[in-house]
């Protein structure tokens, strides 16, 4: 085939644009020292396993021994700066609070939220590993996963939200009765599998669903604005998108201003594939899954998602 030499000059033009922009990228890596290491590591929240069962409690001897275990287990990353499912707007809160728990005054079974992992791993974690603290990085909003009523291809998304919720109920409730540990429990949530499900069912399956509407029963704190109802699942696809592009906005600035090469995000579980894909995309970062640190002998107990 014969190309004419204009087309040979844009050719020439377009590859040079290329180089440009690869050498850019990896000037850019050079002069920060590389990649920043990232992991984001997904909770069921454990404040939320408490069923005023003490069995249930992480805050009893037996469940503090799992939780000291994912703590040694997550302190393999190294990470020099943790970031937790709290708004920057309680930086503040959460530095005082820490100085406390650093002098050893601060008892987290006297706080209303002191079974939280952002206390029982973040603070812990931070403490051990001798970092300032944990930083603020949430962008608080809600959604319920049912304010999606109906539409075509709805069974589509109920059978994905089934599956999710049939996966995971069971495992919560062997950990409520201390028939499976917590760090089994979380090392299972951030399994790829688990992860890939929730993510799919959240923010892939839904958008199949047409012509359909919100239950009138269902919590939202984003702002709806004008909705379409042709693509109803769409549309709830970018409520839960909305939240956490703001939360992966706040990651960014933390990490900028910290300056930190090696980042740990705890957040709920639901959290994880929307922000790996995010971090994933971001030639600045490089995702590590929490699944290379958390390893386990209970995958059997995914024998649904196979």
């Amino acid at each position: 085939m014969i190309f004419s030499d204009g087309f040979r000059t844009a050719q020439r033009a377009v590859f040079l644009c290329y180089l440009l922009l690869v050498g850019a990228t990896q000037a850019s890596r050079a002069q920060s020292g590389g990649r920043t290491a990232i992991m984001v590591v997904g909770f069921d929240h454990l404040a939320q396993l408490y069923n005023k069962q003490p069995q249930s409690d992480v805050l009893g001897v037996k469940k503090q021994a799992e939780v000291a275990k994912l703590r040694q287990q997550l302190s393999r990353f190294r990470p020099d700066a943790i970031m937790v499912e709290a708004e920057p707007a309680e930086q503040g809160r959460l530095d005082s609070l820490f100085a406390r728990y650093q002098a050893g005054q601060l008892d987290l079974a006297a706080l209303p939220d002191g079974r939280s992992e952002r206390y029982q791993v973040g603070f812990a974690l931070a403490k051990e590993l001798g970092l300032p603290g944990v930083r603020a990085v949430d962008y608080y909003a809600a959604t319920t996963q049912s304010l999606l009523q109906s539409g075509t291809n709805y069974d589509a998304f109920a059978r994905d939200l089934r599956l999710m919720q049939t996966t995971s109920r069971p495992l919560k409730a062997l950990v409520q009765h201390d028939s499976l540990s917590v760090y089994d429990y979380i090392a299972l949530a951030n399994q790829p599998a688990l992860v890939n499900l929730i993510h799919r069912a959240i923010f892939n399956t839904p958008a199949m669903v047409t012509d359909g509407a919100f239950s009138p029963q269902g919590k939202n704190t984003v702002d709806l604005g004008p909705v379409d109802t042709a693509y109803i699942g769409a549309h709830y696809i970018s409520l839960f998108y909305n939240r956490n592009l703001k939360i992966y906005s706040n990651i960014l600035r933390a990490q900028q201003q910290s300056q930190a090469k090696r980042v740990l995000v705890i957040f709920g579980v639901a959290h994880v594939g929307v922000l790996q894909e995010l971090l994933a995309a971001n030639p600045a970062y490089e995702v590590t899954p929490a699944a290379a640190y958390l390893k386990t002998k209970q995958k059997h107990r995914l024998k649904a998602l196979r």
